[in-house]
Formats: C-alpha cells, structure tokens, sequence
C-alpha cells in the first residue's frame, strides 16, 4: 500500500495583480499549484471583501469587479486546461495591462491542499514584514479556514468535502459568495462556512440568506458556522448575530470545539 505521507514535487506560480501599469506597481493576489503525475492545477485568489479592501488601501484605483472575477474564471480554465506553458503565455497575452504570472517554482508537498493554503498564506495573505515585524491577520474568516482546513485533514474529512461551492446555485446569478465547505450524506446536504465574529459581523445577513436559500431548494439541509470564539450575549452585535443564525437554524460552533464537530462529521462520512 503507497505512503500517503510520501512527499510529490509540485510547481507553483505566483499570481500579481498590476493597477498601474506605466508606474509598474503591483501586488500578490493569487497562488497556482500545479501536480503533474496527477494533471492537477488549482488556484486560490483574492475574492473576500477584507481581501479586497487591503488591495484597495494598497491600490485606490483597483478594479474590485475584475478582482473578483478572477477565481471563478480560473477555476475554470484550470479544470479544463491546467496550468501548462502554453496557458500561462495565453493569460499573459489575454491580461498582459493587468496581471503577471511570475516564473515556475518547484516545491515537494504532502499534502497538494494543504500547500496551496500554505503558499497562500505565505505569498498573498500575510502582509510584508515591517520594523514592527509581522502583523499576523488572526481572527480573519481566512485564518479560521486555515486552522479549520488543518482540523479537518486531520480527522480525514477534508477530502470528501466539496470546497468553495458556490452560492448562486441557491441565491441569484453572479452572487460572489462562496461557501467553504459542502457534504452530503443519507440524502442530507450539509455546508460549512468560517465566520468572524470580531472582524465582519456584517456577513452574518449573507450567509443567513443564503441559509434560507439552500432550505427553499434542498429542505434536508444542515448550515454550520465557525467562529473564532464564542459570542458574548451581553454584546449587542454578537446577540443580532446569534439571532439570526436561530432564525435560519444555523448551527454556530466555536474553533475550540472544531475538533468535536470533525470527528463526529468524520464518522457520518465514512
């Protein structure tokens, strides 16, 4: 029986975003991971609203509409295509005023997921050093994904999940919301959505409606959200929050208890 802790040689290239081309500023948006032996290239892109706003802070005059078109339109390319040469020479050729592909670097993996967040986090997320050091974007919906992508590879669900499923199958058309995670099992459709209760409470509405959605169109549906910690009732916020998510009957569960919640999902995968 193979290892299947064996480490694979992947390749990997960095995506940059450049608002101004004739003052040649530009800034990480994406990561491309690539697997060869497999013929599997994926890309993750900046497409939160939080993403958004820092490449705006960095760039006012960024194009948030392309910006967030991107994810979907490579996901695509990608799986019909993958990442080969001649498709990063047609991408340059297609976006060459605004996006450059930086050259291929090789790297050995374990896990090709868990790379493409690693070298996410890495290359695009985390922003550059500064003489204060690092600040560390915790609390962020993409650091609770992050911890919950690790908590579920280790309790093996992670693999028979669905990742980024898009809400406009429930919603409307061009809705950008996705939602993180998607399972089903004995008929029952179950999603996973990471959410910060500190750093944008606002998406509480979002993912509530889209909650009412996925009931109206699948009725045996389970909506769970992840949250950094508990909410505080004596928080008015946090109580409008925990309203909501009862009336739409979404479960909240806190990263703490993340590790209960995958092991119990894990036995009703298997």
């Amino acid at each position: 029986m193979p290892d299947s802790k064996q480490q694979k040689m992947l390749s990997y290239i960095v995506l940059r975003y450049v608002p101004n081309l004739v003052r040649d500023e530009w800034v990480n948006i994406g990561v491309i991971l690539e697997d060869l032996h497999k013929h599997v290239a994926r890309a993750r892109l900046i497409e939160e609203d939080a993403e958004i706003v820092r490449i705006r802070r960095l760039h006012p005059s960024a194009d948030d509409r392309f910006l967030r078109s991107l994810s979907s339109s490579f996901r695509t390319e990608l799986a019909s295509t993958g990442a080969s040469a001649t498709w990063v020479e047609k991408m340059e050729q297609t976006f060459s005023s605004t996006l450059q592909f930086s050259s291929r670097k090789a790297v050995m993996a374990e896990d090709f997921d868990a790379e493409l967040d690693r070298l996410y986090q890495e290359c695009v997320a985390i922003p550059p050093r500064t003489s204060r050091g690092t600040a560390v974007l915790e609390n962020t919906r993409a650091w609770i994904r992050m911890k919950l992508n690790d908590v579920f590879r280790r309790h093996r669900v992670l693999a028979k999940m669905e990742k980024g499923v898009r809400a406009e199958q429930f919603t409307q058309p061009g809705d950008p919301m996705r939602i993180d995670y998607g399972y089903r099992f004995n008929g029952t459709h179950g999603y996973v959505q990471a959410f910060s209760l500190t750093r944008d409470p606002a998406q509480a509405k979002a993912l509530a409606y889209t909650a009412e959605c996925i009931r109206a169109r699948h009725s045996n549906s389970e909506v769970t959200a992840i949250t950094e910690a508990a909410p505080l009732r004596e928080n008015p916020r946090h109580e409008f929050i925990l309203r909501l998510f009862e009336e739409q009957n979404i479960s909240l569960v806190t990263l703490p208890q993340a590790e209960i919640f995958a092991e119990k999902l894990r036995m009703r995968l298997q």
